[in-house]
C-alpha cells in the first residue's frame, strides 16, 4: 500500500483515523482510549499516533478552534486535503471511510441508524447499491452526531442512545449534499425530534427553543 506524507500514513489510514474523529469527543482523544488503542493495532499505528493524529486534525476544526481549544500544529498537508475533501463531500467520505475501516477489519458494531423508507427521495426498486450507501451514510452521520452532542439530547439532556434521533436541520429530501454532514445535525429526544420536524418546535443558533403559535400548546 503507498504510503503519502512524511509521516508514511496512507490513504486508507487517514480515511479510518478522519472516521474515528468525526465519532468520538475531543475530550477523549487520548492514547489510553480503549477505541483508539483497537483501532490503533488494527492500522498498524501505535496509539499514541493515532491519538496525536486525532488532535492534529482537530486543529483544521473550527467547532474545536473556535471555542478556544486548538489541537496540536501539525497537521500535515495530507491531513489538510483530507479535511477538505471531507467537507466537500460527506456522502463520499462516509462510503470510502466505511470500506477503508472494513478492510483493517476493525469495524465496530455499527449503531443503528435512522434508514429512510420512502422519504429518502429514491424510487422504489432503486440498485441495492443505493440503499448500502444510504445506509453507510446515515450510520456516519448518527455516530458523529452523537459524538458532537456528548449522546445528550441537545434540548432535555436525555442519554439514552435508543430514544436519541440524529435529526436534520435541513430535511434530508431538501439538501442532499448536506445529508450526511455532522453540521447540519441535532440529537433529539423521539418525541422532541417528532416536535421538530413537523414544525411545533424551531431551535435557534444559540439553542434556545421556540414554540410555533401555528401549534398551540394545549393544557
Amino acid at each position: 500500500m503507498p504510503t503519502i506524507g512524511r509521516s508514511g500514513w496512507t490513504r486508507q489510514q487517514l480515511l479510518v483515523a478522519f472516521a474515528l474523529y468525526c465519532r468520538m469527543p475531543f475530550g477523549r482523544l487520548h492514547a489510553k482510549n480503549p477505541e483508539i488503542v483497537r483501532i490503533a493495532n488494527a492500522i498498524d499505528r501505535t496509539p499514541s499516533a493515532l491519538a496525536m493524529k486525532l488532535v492534529n486534525i482537530a486543529s483544521l476544526d473550527p467547532e474545536i478552534t473556535g471555542t478556544g481549544r486548538s489541537g496540536l500544529k501539525n497537521a500535515s498537508t495530507n491531513d489538510r486535503a483530507m479535511w477538505d475533501e471531507m467537507q466537500d463531500n460527506w456522502d463520499r467520505f462516509a462510503v470510502e471511510s466505511d470500506l477503508a475501516t472494513r478492510d483493517f477489519e476493525a469495524i465496530a458494531e455499527p449503531l443503528s441508524g435512522e434508514v429512510p423508507g420512502d422519504d429518502s427521495g429514491f424510487p422504489v426498486g432503486e440498485d441495492r447499491a443505493v440503499h448500502t450507501t444510504v445506509r453507510i451514510g446515515q450510520d456516519f452521520f448518527r455516530a458523529a452526531v452523537l459524538s458532537a452532542y456528548s449522546a445528550q439530547c441537545c434540548i432535555t439532556g436525555l442519554s439514552m442512545p435508543k430514544l436519541l434521533v440524529a435529526s436534520h436541520i435541513v430535511p434530508w429530501r431538501i439538501d442532499r449534499l448536506n445529508r450526511v454532514n455532522p453540521r447540519n445535525g441535532l440529537l433529539l429526544s423521539a418525541l422532541h425530534d417528532k416536535a421538530f420536524d413537523i414544525g411545533l418546535i424551531t431551535i435557534e443558533d444559540n439553542m434556545t427553543v421556540r414554540v410555533s403559535r401555528k401549534h398551540p400548546v394545549r393544557n
